[in-house]
């Protein structure tokens, strides 16, 4: 009896969190790409300033996280939408930081990374492992988004850095997080296929594949944002933060109602048993 309760809640628990397929990666990029240029959007053009944009923006994410905890399942509507306002709240802490209190970029790039590897270590300290693949208690869920909130806060601070700091440009930026990306996952299929079927370090090797290109896409799409927002004197293509915020917008809804329907990111009652 204990044994199939304990089945029972690793499925509960295993359906918050969508399956790693294109469609997870496609719809994390774009929702990093909201992150960077909903909050210039929000700052600027609704004039809210950062501080007012804070605290509205703080305050939804507070909301929805609430629903995303009290979900008995995964449901994509308010999985991503956490992960929106989540990225949203994390440059804003950074811009908060940069802008309002003067810290520098290398500083707040030095710090936010500090601070997502002792969220690792915390977890892994407590729960010996960091695969969200095994997402059993409401513990693991907790340091599964404190790690994705430090992740978007990093990925904006990182990208602001090399785009700005460094002059390297916005479509340089694109190029050398998509590139490290690319490198990483060939890496992993690379080290993959040394591996034999089963080996005990597969998992290793693919739950670190997982984090650093997550960690890589919130720069990558912080670039994107900003290289389809910004004037054209500024190495962008003008299309602003407006028309870009409500774009990538109606691409994340659209992929989420398709997702909802057919299911394509949850796994099958038959391989949760």
């Amino acid at each position: 009896m204990q044994k199939n309760a304990d089945t029972q809640k690793f499925s509960q628990m295993l359906n918050k969190v969508p399956e790693i397929t294109l469609y997870f990666w496609i719809i994390k990029i774009l929702c990093t790409t909201i992150g960077e240029t909903a909050a210039d959007y929000l700052n600027t053009t609704l004039n809210l300033g950062l501080n007012g944009t804070s605290l509205v923006m703080g305050a939804l994410l507070i909301v929805v996280l609430i629903f995303q905890f009290r979900a008995k399942k995964y449901v994509p509507s308010i999985y991503w939408l956490a992960v929106v306002l989540l990225s949203v709240v994390g440059t804003l802490i950074t811009d908060n930081l940069t802008d309002n209190l003067g810290v520098s970029l290398t500083t707040t790039t030095i710090v936010f990374s500090i601070a997502l590897a002792l969220t690792f270590a915390a977890w892994y300290a407590t729960e010996k492992t960091l695969s969200i693949h095994s997402i059993l208690t409401t513990r693991r869920e907790a340091f599964y988004w404190l790690a994705i909130l430090f992740t978007f806060a990093l990925g904006t601070a990182a990208g602001d850095l090399s785009a700005e700091k460094f002059n390297l440009g916005y479509l340089n930026s694109l190029f050398i997080f998509a590139g490290l990306i690319a490198v990483i996952t060939i890496g992993h299929y690379v080290v993959k296929g040394l591996m034999a079927k089963g080996h005990k370090y597969q998992s290793t090797n693919a739950v670190l594949a997982f984090w650093l290109a997550y960690i890589l896409t919130r720069p990558l799409g912080a670039s994107i944002g900003d290289y389809l927002s910004q004037s054209p004197d500024d190495g962008g293509l003008g299309l602003g933060t407006t028309n870009t915020s409500f774009i990538f917008l109606a691409l994340i809804l659209c992929m989420v109602i398709y997702l909802t329907i057919t299911k394509k990111d949850q796994a099958s009652p038959a391989v949760q048993k």
